[in-house]
């Protein structure tokens, strides 16, 4: 088929909780896998978006490594980055979940750690809210100043942990708090941190997602942070941000808090363009063949595209979203099944275009998209990968391997380490870093 529609998606998730598992040397379960999460962890060195436009897109053109006879193509956006002071007043609601299950000290203790630093952001014109839920919900903070960060502070010191899980009348009150204190042209966020073990009240993701949805068309969105191991209800908490217009965060240390609530602090806080769609047109005549890597939950139909009643992702401030396009060109005698869809353009016709990528995007405030178009041509094609493209393409290759897929081809931990190890970026990221001490444990 000649199109490819998929929704973005900047949840990061699946990388820590990937980590977590070759860290403590267990066997990563392959549906916990979301390549694009893996691929989205990391920082790429897109250029900065021009003008109105809320990001930039890049595209690269190269071999395949882990199929020579195929092309890989990466689309990659990056949203304006907005300094912490120019950021709109935040009414925030911390919606944290006290229950039993909260014990552990990868649980509760890091929520608070992770809750403190962001606390450490704060401005006086920001509003904090506390809600906790355990058998009931409490209110603790009700838009207390961000100038009173001592009152704030000593608030999350004082939470413990017991009893059950009432989460969705947590959510139903955070809401109720956001509202009361809601800031116009503000960022109104209730932000969630549990394992995800709802087992009280409204506990259906069919009744918790109409809530959700309810409250983020008034204005009020919803990020996810996931705390510990044992009955963390991954698929759960993602599909919650994913309804409340957010990112879903998993956080397994103290350096991943930081990252999520003060390094990218802005990007987990602050939408700059919602319900955000890539539709993918591949030229016939020099492609036969295509897969897009990941986002297998996130794929659109082609109509949907120019239907801005449905739902998509939201792109924070300073976000990064890279899709990976495995392509059979024109000419292979790789089987491809053939579809019924003729390709829509007719001026191509010796061209060199590879694929035009249509991208639709409204304003946070908005409810009508905005269309912009990107042409693939042979100026994109590069022989040697840049250096951003080749270490997107070995996380990529690393996650096409713990999956198993069937699309690996020769892909091999050695084949990941070996392109990355010298790369100048990987030295100087210490996430980059970590990720090459993982390719190499799993080597062993």
């Amino acid at each position: 088929e000649p199109l490819s529609t998929f929704s973005i998606d900047v949840d990061t998730a699946s990388y820590a909780n990937m980590r977590r598992f070759v860290m403590n040397d267990q066997e990563v379960p392959a549906d916990a896998v979301r390549i694009e999460e893996m691929i989205n962890y990391f920082n790429y060195g897109y250029p900065e978006p021009q003008g109105e436009m809320p990001f930039s897109v890049y595209t690269e053109l190269s071999d395949c490594p882990w199929n020579k006879d195929n092309k890989l193509l990466l689309i990659g956006l990056k949203g304006k980055e907005i300094d912490i002071e120019s950021l709109p007043p935040s009414n925030l609601v911390f919606l944290i979940d006290v229950s039993g299950s909260m014990l552990a000290p990868n649980k509760l203790p890091l929520v608070q750690h992770a809750f403190l630093r962001l606390v450490e952001q704060l401005r006086p014109e920001d509003r904090i809210s506390i809600v906790t839920y355990a058998g009931d919900d409490r209110v603790v903070l009700d838009g207390v100043s961000g100038k009173e960060k001592l009152k704030i502070t000593e608030a999350i010191e004082a939470l413990h942990a017991g009893g059950s899980t009432a989460g969705a009348k947590g959510i139903e009150t955070a809401y109720e708090i956001a509202q009361k204190n809601f800031i116009k042209n503000g960022n109104n966020r209730v932000i969630l941190a549990t394992d995800g073990d709802f087992n009280v009240g409204v506990s259906s993701e069919g009744q918790l997602k109409r809530l959700i949805e309810k409250k983020r068309d008034k204005g009020i969105f919803l990020s996810v942070l996931g705390f510990g191991t044992g009955n963390i209800k991954d698929n759960k908490m993602e599909t919650l941000a994913d309804y409340g217009n957010g990112s879903y965060a998993y956080i397994d240390s103290q350096l991943e808090a930081r990252k999520v609530l003060v390094e990218e602090m802005g990007g987990t806080l602050l939408t700059i363009a919602k319900d955000v769609k890539l539709q993918v047109e591949f030229n016939p005549e020099k492609v036969k063949g295509y897969r897009l890597i990941g986002y297998e939950n996130r794929m659109l139909n082609a109509e949907d595209f120019d239907d801005d009643t449905k739902d998509a992702g939201e792109m924070g401030a300073g976000h990064r979203v890279t899709a990976l396009y495995e392509i059979i060109p024109a000419g292979s005698d790789q089987a491809v099944e053939e579809s019924t869809l003729k390709y829509q353009k007719t001026e191509t016709t010796g061209s060199g275009e590879w694929a035009t990528i249509h991208i639709r995007y409204k304003k946070p405030d908005e409810d009508t998209s905005i269309l912009s178009t990107y042409v693939v041509d042979e100026t994109r094609e590069k022989a040697i990968m840049s250096e951003d493209f080749a270490f997107a393409s070995a996380v990529a290759e690393f996650g096409l391997l713990l999956r198993d897929s069937e699309y690996k081809g020769n892909a091999s931990f050695e084949s990941v380490y070996g392109r990355i190890v010298g790369l100048p970026s990987v030295s100087n990221d210490v996430y980059k870093a970590e990720f090459l001490e993982i390719v190499q444990k799993l080597m062993e």
